[in-house]
């Protein structure tokens, strides 16, 4: 098992590990002024993103996690409640550069097909944060106890999936509001999939053919002058 930290959730206030109206109440009292809560925000933000991606310029978990999903046969990906949106936007980008990427959503991919069919070179990468889905520990540790790689993006060393996953990357998901931070989970989602995309072999072929198709299937608004591939935004 590989776990190498990229950042720590932050509790500056005394309430980080309590509920969201625990948060809300220690972070905005007082009911401050739009424009100094702004100023919070974005200091707070600022802070945890560059403290999380300096880690992550040192650290080897996300090559790690990218060697694991480029060697696999299928690629799955994972999170439930608010986390399906950063598995979402992971499998959407990783679907531009690889095959068989499959979101488990439990609407269009069932985890029950996909656990009965789990082998050696398959990966899950799964998120999870706090207050930890019992759905996702729940697929995650089945998955690997059926033989296959599970890449864990979650906030702490000893959370959940930690125990199980061959790699896992831990987020800095601290804030100054009443409800954990994306920002930084975006930006290592964004890294690990373009890491997967510069070693995957064939993604130039295929990022090729995805554009021709769109633009024969008229996908895209005319007089788009986007430059170069992007996924379906």
């Amino acid at each position: 098992m590989t776990a190498v930290g990229v950042g720590a959730r932050a509790a500056d206030d005394g309430a980080a590990d309590g509920t969201v109206d625990d948060r809300f109440a220690a972070r905005l009292a007082g009911r401050p002024s739009a424009e100094t809560l702004v100023r919070r925000l974005v200091q707070a933000e600022d802070g945890h993103l560059v403290a999380t991606l300096g880690q992550v310029a040192e650290s080897g978990a996300l090559p790690a996690a990218a060697a694991l999903v480029v060697a696999a046969r299928r690629r799955y990906v994972t999170g439930t409640g608010k986390s399906l949106a950063f598995a979402t936007l992971l499998a959407t980008d990783l679907a531009v550069s690889c095959s068989h990427v499959h979101l488990i959503d439990d609407a269009t991919v069932p985890a029950l097909d996909v656990l009965a069919e789990v082998t050696a070179s398959d990966v899950l990468v799964a998120f999870s944060f706090r207050r930890y889905r019992r759905e996702t520990a729940a697929l995650a540790t089945a998955f690997a106890a059926a033989g296959g790689s599970l890449v864990a993006i979650t906030d702490a060393a000893d959370a959940p999936l930690a125990a199980k996953a061959a790699v896992t990357v831990v987020v800095d998901t601290g804030s100054a509001s009443f409800v954990d931070s994306p920002t930084a989970v975006v930006a290592v989602s964004h890294i690990l999939a373009t890491l997967v995309g510069a070693s995957a072999k064939g993604a130039r072929r295929r990022i090729a053919a995805r554009d021709q198709l769109a633009a024969d299937l008229g996908l895209y608004l005319a007089g788009d002058a986007h430059p170069g591939p992007t996924p379906e935004d």
